[in-house]
């Protein structure tokens, strides 16, 4: 019975407040977020290209970051563009369709990479801990499986949550203060007890952010251990350079989630919430191909042979 009422909202249509009432701010904020959303396209999809064309790329470092580079591509490309759109137009509306869709991709892609992350680690772990037996360990059949894996709890994740959003009903003003339909505003503004659906996304989301981190710090534990122990301060440096991109875009992307969670739940806090939800879905998908194409030698010389001579990388 409850699903069936919560069909009843289908119809219903949802008002994104984004940065409305800073109403002198929306030209720059467009043109600001629209640069950044065409750095990241450019960027992400620039780095599954160098990735797919350069054979000396061909290893499982760079093949979860090419599945990193896509998540941040079809992250930012499902928040962004409605982003844009509510700047410069002043009907704000997203149907329950539109907004049930969005939060159910975003959710998928969240989840990802928060998973991505650790799975890199991961493969550092290996690579700094076994170098003799990387290539055996880390063979192309497992980093294929743990990907789809990835995927598949990214994907149970998100119909597990968008099912009990189907099962609330919306009634009267549904005013979400917020540019993304993200699960605590939608449930905020229902009209019937959104409880379980909100203790559920609670479970889901520690489950993810502290397995994801316990695999992390773990591994990078094993890590600091083994370099510590290496007798070479060349082989420590290099051992710490294979890491640093890494630890970098972990070090932002879990920082900016331990943010949000800790905002205290007031009206002056939604500000907060949204600043921090605009560098969590546009800025970090920016900045981790920009983050490892800076930090990282062989990705430089690949971007390097491309522009000087696109047909030696082929």
């Amino acid at each position: 019975m409850q699903l069936a009422e919560g069909n009843q909202s289908s119809g219903a249509t949802f008002i994104l407040l984004g940065f409305s009432e800073y109403a002198d701010l929306q030209v720059p904020l467009f043109l600001l977020f629209l640069t950044i959303y065409t750095v990241t396209v450019l960027g992400n999809l620039g780095m599954i290209m160098i990735i797919r064309v350069n054979p000396k790329l061909h290893t499982p470092m760079y093949y979860f970051l090419s599945h990193l580079s896509f998540v941040d591509f079809c992250y930012s490309s499902t928040v962004t563009p409605k982003l844009l759109e509510n700047l410069v137009v002043e009907d704000r509306t997203i149907s329950f369709t539109g907004c049930i869709v969005q939060f159910s991709f975003v959710c998928i892609f969240a989840v990802a990479e928060t998973f991505m992350l650790a799975v890199m680690g991961y493969d550092r772990f290996v690579a700094v801990c076994n170098p003799l037996l990387y290539t055996v360990v880390m063979s192309p059949k497992l980093c294929a499986s743990l990907v789809a894996v990835l995927y598949m709890w990214g994907i149970v994740c998100s119909l597990t949550l968008t099912y009990f959003l189907l099962t609330l009903s919306f009634c009267g003003s549904n005013i979400l203060n917020n540019f993304i339909c993200e699960h605590s505003v939608i449930v905020s503004v229902s009209c019937s007890d959104p409880s379980i659906s909100q203790v559920l996304c609670f479970v889901i989301a520690m489950f993810d952010e502290v397995s994801s981190l316990a695999i992390i710090l773990t591994t990078y534990v094993l890590i600091f251990v083994t370099i510590l122990r290496m007798p070479s301060a060349g082989g420590r440096q290099k051992a710490f350079s294979t890491c640093a991109s890494h630890l970098t875009a972990i070090t932002i992307f879990h920082g900016t989630v331990l943010f949000l969670y800790c905002v205290p739940n007031s009206k002056n806090s939604w500000l907060i919430i949204k600043v921090g939800s605009v560098f969590h879905a546009v800025i970090i998908p920016m900045l981790n191909p920009l983050i490892y194409s800076l930090r990282n030698k062989d990705v430089k010389e690949s971007v390097k042979k491309l522009m000087n001579h696109p047909t030696q990388l082929c």
